[in-house]
């Protein structure tokens, strides 16, 4: 009966939690965006053509493996390797282009959410249940303060950065430069229904792949698969998240190891994006790849580890 009652209690504070994120209404910039994007995509099957269908595919790559997976995550967001200056902004807009949100802001909630893990504070955790944590946690509005707020303690670093503030502001501009540079290629090297159809393809149903993709990585691989690392959290691999998120969805080994920059730790755990990283570093466009540890501190937290990633990162892009 004392347990049934505890559990009751703390699922009763965890709906006033869930409750109250919504007590000040929708954010409608991220209620418009998303819901435009999904009444774009139902375009996709009324202009097929095979060179829209290509575009998809190598925008996914492009947007996702680099600019998401590689950009965003393993660069910008964990430091798991290093760069020239141009290479890290050309992956900065790649994930720009993704259609995820600006790259500091995305990276502001990821780092938060690898310091809350599964825990009450966590952006985006499927305990506050499934659809919270795959899209519904975009929805609420903070307001200014709590995003100016994350930025400070989360990403200072990024906010030194001009570049990466340049695309912050220009997120929505950049989205409808490269539409209307979609419709223009079809049209002239084609004709108007190809241009609509690079259009339907190679932005709308690219862009919603992209979203729900990732947003299986917050909620899906939270909920089902299999553990290779002890956690503080609920991470688990999930082995058709990692296929189509270019191997992000090997998420309990991320979470054991943040930093390090291959994600798949067996050899059937097949990492897209880590293969890419090693051929950037093979053609001497990476260096100092964080590896997979041999032994395991225990001292050092998740926490520590997203600190400790900021703090470096902040000193080198002062230096």
């Amino acid at each position: 009966m004392d347990g049934d009652a505890g559990s009751q209690t703390g699922d009763g504070k965890a709906n006033r939690i869930v409750e109250s994120r919504w007590k000040n209404g929708l954010e409608w910039p991220a209620v418009i965006w998303i819901g435009f994007l999904h009444l774009g995509a139902l375009a996709a099957p009324f202009y097929f053509t095979w060179v829209g269908l290509a575009v998809f595919v190598v925008m996914s790559w492009i947007t996702g493996s680099l600019g998401i997976c590689i950009g965003f995550h393993r660069l910008l967001t964990h430091s798991s390797f290093e760069t020239y200056r141009p290479i890290r902004w050309m992956l900065a807009l790649c994930g720009t282009l993704a259609g995820e949100g600006p790259p500091i802001m995305w990276i502001s909630v990821h780092r938060k959410h690898h310091r809350f893990s599964d825990q009450e504070n966590d952006p985006h955790a499927p305990r506050d249940g499934a659809w919270w944590s795959h899209m519904n946690w975009m929805f609420p509005r903070y307001g200014k303060q709590h995003w100016a707020q994350l930025y400070r303690q989360y990403a200072p670093d990024l906010m030194k950065d001009r570049s990466l503030r340049f695309l912050d502001r220009s997120f929505l501009w950049l989205h409808l430069g490269l539409a209307i540079a979609m419709f223009c290629t079809g049209w002239l090297i084609w004709d108007v229904r190809t241009g609509i159809s690079l259009v339907a393809w190679g932005m709308f149903l690219r862009l919603v792949y992209m979203l729900h993709v990732t947003w299986a990585v917050n909620s899906a691989s939270h909920m089902w698969g299999y553990r290779n690392y002890v956690t503080r959290d609920d991470s688990r691999n999930l082995w058709w998240v990692g296929l189509l998120a270019f191997g992000e969805g090997w998420h309990n080994n991320h979470h054991a190891f943040p930093r390090v920059a291959r994600h798949g730790h067996r050899w059937w755990e097949l990492d897209m994006s880590y293969m890419t990283v090693v051929l950037m570093k093979y053609v001497g466009l990476a260096w100092n790849l964080v590896p997979i540890p041999t032994t395991i501190d225990s001292s050092v937290t998740e926490h520590e580890l997203v600190l400790d990633n900021a703090q470096s990162e902040a000193q080198r892009i002062s230096a």
